[in-house]
């Protein structure tokens, strides 16, 4: 009895979670002209923009010999986890008519928005590489584990810091600005134009502790396998998710009615 009642809350679940996809699919890409390729659009002209202004800037990148593969590789995975942090973080705000509803549960909301957000990203990740080493003069011999590995600590990282902000925002609506201003420099610290080896000690000693450079380091082995950086910590990056994750989560639990109710 017990586990066929789980059993039942489990696709019922599954289903709120596949509808809350559809419905922010519908949402964001069905009403927009273009819809999916500007999805696609956006994270190529960024790159492009980035490769031609330091092209000009610099005789040759820090790795290898094509400034566009070198962007990517650092750009794609920090995407990976900017996308899922920022759509997590809305989650409960987004789907607030249907939480109203007793099928749909505020981890619905959030699963659904994180497996979405993965997923589209992980499609743009694998579009975008394909674009870049099939109609370039970019060569790489890609080893998939390193790749594949960093790109879920990415996403994994943007759920766990995505649910606590999640939280946050929904206490303190606030929040959500203040955030936008603390990670303005993200961008720069993840390691997306330069690796952690051309940065002094001095810088070296402060960015070993931000997870993002460990998972743009990691990334970049799988996209040059004769780079071997020795700074790489898993346990480092794990900490940076399991910490948010738990808290957000277990807040939520207790909170998510407050939120609702504002």
């Amino acid at each position: 009895m017990g586990v066929a009642s789980s059993a039942n809350r489990s696709f019922a679940s599954g289903r709120a979670v596949v509808a809350l996809m559809l419905r922010e699919m519908s949402t964001r890409y069905g009403r927009s002209p273009g819809g999916y390729v500007w999805a696609v659009a956006e994270p190529v002209g960024a790159l492009i923009v980035l490769s031609v202004v330091f092209a000009l800037m610099l005789r040759s990148p820090p790795l290898g010999n094509s400034f566009l593969l070198f962007y990517a590789s650092g750009y794609l995975p920090f995407t990976v986890y900017a996308t899922i942090a920022a759509s997590v973080q809305v989650s409960i705000n987004f789907s607030r008519p249907l939480l109203m509803y007793p099928a749909v549960s505020w981890i619905d909301a959030i699963l659904a928005r994180f497996a979405l957000n993965l997923l589209t990203s992980v499609t743009i990740m694998v579009i975008v590489l394909f674009g870049v080493l099939e109609f370039t003069s970019a060569s790489a011999n890609l080893v998939f584990g390193p790749m594949i590995l960093a790109t879920l600590l990415a996403a994994l990282l943007g759920l766990g810091i995505g649910s606590l902000n999640c939280l946050l925002t929904g206490l303190f609506s606030a929040w959500g600005s203040i955030w936008g201003i603390i990670t303005r420099p993200l961008f720069l610290v993840a390691g997306v134009i330069f690796i952690y080896e051309n940065m002094p000690e001095s810088v070296q000693s402060v960015l070993w502790y931000f997870p993002w450079i460990h998972v743009t380091g990691l990334f970049r082995t799988g996209v040059y396998p004769t780079y071997a950086p020795d700074y790489i910590s898993i346990p480092v990056v794990m900490t940076w998710i399991m910490i948010p994750l738990a808290l957000g989560l277990l807040l939520l639990r207790r909170y998510h009615q407050d939120i609702l109710n504002r």
